[in-house]
C-alpha cells in the first residue's frame, strides 16, 4: 500500500506536513478528531494544499524529513510547482 506526503495550511496560516495511508482519513483527523497532531489541533482548519505518493514509509518518512527541512518559501514554491503540473 502506498504512503502519502502531505502539506496543510492551517487557519492561522502556517504549514504541517505528514504521512499517511489515508490522506482523507488523516485530514478528517486533523479537523475534528482527537487523533489530529497537537500542533493542528489549535489551528482548526486545515487544508490539504500538496499530496505526493510513496512507495513505502520509509521513503515516505525520508521524503517527509527533507519537507520538514525546507523554509516556508520554498514549502510553497513545491506547492506552486505541483500545481502547475496538473
Amino acid at each position: 500500500m502506498s504512503y502519502f506526503i502531505y502539506i496543510l495550511e492551517c487557519n492561522d496560516g502556517s504549514l504541517y506536513t505528514g504521512i499517511t495511508k489515508d490522506i482523507s482519513k488523516r485530514l478528517d483527523e486533523h479537523n475534528t478528531k482527537d487523533k489530529g497532531a497537537k500542533y493542528t489541533k489549535a489551528r482548526r482548519p486545515v487544508k490539504l494544499i500538496y499530496k505526493e505518493s510513496s512507495d513505502n514509509r520509509s521513503t515516505a518518512s525520508k521524503r517527509e524529513y527533507e519537507i520538514k527541512k525546507l523554509s516556508r518559501l520554498k514549502k510553497l514554491e513545491l506547492v506552486e510547482n505541483c500545481k502547475l503540473k496538473d
